[in-house]
């Protein structure tokens, strides 16, 4: 028999938490629930969730965001943020933070169950790619087996989703990737229109592997067509 996979929901409103709880179990997830943030730290150890739908607003002393960065010293496991906030900087803090996706409320069930279905795909993805080699692109190297993520030598921290659209872009390197086909191959189908995530994660990107984000030398953007990785040679 298989098992099934698990959901930790840290929401501190009750009638949201009945509402996704109904919606997870009806769906075949085992379900554990916190309102709490500190207590959502400690389900996660403990508990090893395969999925964290995490509020960004809760009432204890660590929010949402809090809690995602606590819970990356530790565990991948994939964490999609429940937010009414849907400004740019908040997307990009709760990215910042480790969150793989969000859902802006109010959400529909329908909703709520594509992007935790293509959350979890992805990450089953991941992890059964295996790559015993590495990119090179300048002063960009990546480790393929490792991921793990250099520039000039100085190890770079990148979130599981930033590393994959960096991979994307590698594996094409000096090739234009359609927002589209970037927005697909990362995300899946279901984002091919949600170029706002492709352009707050490029634009994050930037920050981390760039000298001068404003005037990017690595990422190039094609206007109104797409996105490219610009390697020497």
């Amino acid at each position: 028999m298989t098992q099934k996979q698990t959901i930790l929901i840290v929401e501190d409103e009750p009638k949201l938490v009945r509402l996704v709880r109904e919606v997870m179990t009806a769906t075949g997830f085992a379900v554990l629930t916190t309102g709490d943030g500190e207590e959502a730290v400690r389900l996660t150890a403990v508990s090893q969730p395969d999925l964290i739908l995490l509020d960004i607003v809760l009432t204890s002393d660590l929010d949402g965001f809090g809690v995602a960065r606590r819970v990356r010293e530790f565990s991948d496991v994939p964490i999609i943020l429940l937010t009414a906030k849907v400004q740019e900087s908040d997307i990009l803090r709760g990215f910042d933070a480790g969150a793989d996706d969000y859902v802006t409320k109010p959400f529909s069930s329908r909703e709520l169950l594509a992007r935790v279905r293509a959350v979890l795909k992805r990450a089953h993805r991941e992890e059964g790619d295996a790559a015993d080699a590495e990119i090179v692109c300048g002063p960009l190297r990546i480790d393929l087996a490792r991921r793990r993520v250099a520039v000039a030598g100085e190890n770079v921290h990148l979130t599981r989703t930033e590393y994959n659209l960096l991979h994307e872009l590698a594996r094409h390197q000096n090739q234009v990737l359609l927002h589209e086909q970037l927005l697909t191959a990362v995300w899946g189908p279901e984002y091919r229109d949600d170029l706002d995530y492709l352009r707050a994660y490029i634009r994050y990107l930037r920050r981390k592997l760039e000298p001068d984000p404003a005037n990017p030398a690595l990422i190039v953007t094609v206007p109104g067509v797409g996105y490219m990785l610009e390697c020497p040679g």
